[in-house]
């Protein structure tokens, strides 16, 4: 009998990720499915695992070391009469086996091969809705029509035509698994002549066609909280598709976007909004009006003072009267940005005295011009050199 570590081609230090490594590449290998059936391959494939399941025990690798092949008295995970269930040492040869081999083969070890036909949980289902910032700054409820599955109410969900009943499936009888043999080993797997339902429809709803559900069109209210952005998304449990076998609803899950604003844009709870200023009350400073959002109302209007002598770019801030947070009593600012406009179609006189107030101001009026011609005439000297 071949020394286990030779076996699997690993050192006497092996640790259990480098145990596990090697045992996967050649369990991989030798597979005897993978190499059509052949009686050497399924002997090499025993051989790895018997190595495998003693040495992953630490138990057993102990007694091994010390000992030999007599220290384990022959139980292997083949050898000791004890099946797979001999493999051990934490080694979880369930997500060995889906990884290696892929889900047949990990549902013997207890995964998903344990589980038999019965009712199973409707689909989850997604609606996307667009709406208006106002709806997000103060909150909506919104009609939306979901298409969803529901229980054939002529057949009661069981697809069977009025006065008859599904019969118990031959195949699995009415287990809703089946089991077959692959090489040495016995796989369990979901019934494909009634795939998994453990029941077959011979005489089929006439208005499901034995599906035991219908497609309907149902409408549906969702509560839109104040302070959604974009991106949010809202559960509504068991509103998804119908459960099958008389299992439970899925839930729909409503995903909101939040449509572009004519007048607003959103930064986090701050809205920012630019407001044009005559260039008057932008020198001798005053009062204007801006669009806010208020409530219930919509857009609304606030007064903004504007300081004297105000230039383009200047914002000013109004506390709290932005975005509501979605978690918390706080608020957002509305961030008004100001943009001097400049007078247009001047009368005769209107020119004459734009005129006469020009020659009135010198460069204290205007501080920008006068910073810019200053640097605009150094550049000017560097590069012509006088």
């Amino acid at each position: 009998m071949r020394d286990y570590y030779d076996v699997l081609g690993v050192q006497r230090g092996c640790d259990d990720a480098g145990l596990k490594s090697a045992f996967r590449k050649l369990a991989m290998e030798h597979h005897p499915d993978r190499n059509g059936g052949c009686g050497d391959a399924e002997g090499r494939f025993k051989e790895i695992n018997e190595a495998y399941s003693v040495l992953s025990d630490p138990q057993k690798r102990a007694a091994y070391d010390r000992f030999g092949h007599a220290g384990v008295n022959g139980q292997g995970g083949m050898g000791g009469g004890g099946g797979f269930g001999g493999f051990g040492g934490g080694a979880d040869m369930n997500d060995i086996f889906n990884e290696v081999f892929g889900d047949a083969f990990g549902d013997m070890f207890g995964g998903r091969g344990q589980r038999q036909g019965g009712p199973a949980r409707g689909a989850d289902l997604r609606y996307d809705l667009e709406i208006t910032l106002e709806q997000a700054h103060a909150g909506a409820e919104v009609e939306i029509t979901a298409a969803t599955s529901i229980t054939c109410e002529t057949c009661d969900g069981s697809g069977a035509k009025a006065g008859t009943q599904p019969t118990v499936c031959g195949s699995c009888g009415g287990a809703g698994r089946v089991r077959a043999t692959q090489g040495f080993f016995a796989v369990e797997r979901t019934c494909p002549r009634c795939g998994g339902a453990g029941k077959l429809v011979l005489d089929p709803c006439q208005t499901c066609h034995g599906h035991g559900q219908v497609r309907r069109e149902r409408t549906l209210q969702v509560r839109i909280p104040a302070g959604v952005d974009d991106g949010a998304r809202i559960r509504l449990a068991g509103e998804g598709d119908a459960g099958q076998r008389g299992g439970p609803r899925g839930d729909l899950y409503i995903f909101l976007s939040v449509a572009p604003h004519d007048l607003f844009e959103r930064d986090n709870l701050d809205l920012h909004v630019t407001v044009p200023v005559p260039m008057c009350t932008a020198a001798l400073g005053g009062e204007i009006e801006a669009p806010c959002l208020c409530g219930e109302e919509g857009v609304s209007r606030v007064k903004v003072k504007i300081p004297e002598g105000s230039q383009t770019g200047r914002s000013v801030r109004l506390k709290g009267k932005g975005m509501p947070s979605l978690r918390s009593r706080d608020r957002g600012d509305l961030v008004v940005e100001l943009y001097i406009e400049t007078p247009t179609k001047l009368s005769a006189r209107q020119k004459e005295l734009m005129a006469e107030l020009a020659g009135l101001c010198s460069d204290q009026q205007h501080p920008q011009a006068a910073g810019f011609v200053g640097k605009a005439k150094k550049f000017w000297e560097n590069v012509t050199g006088q």
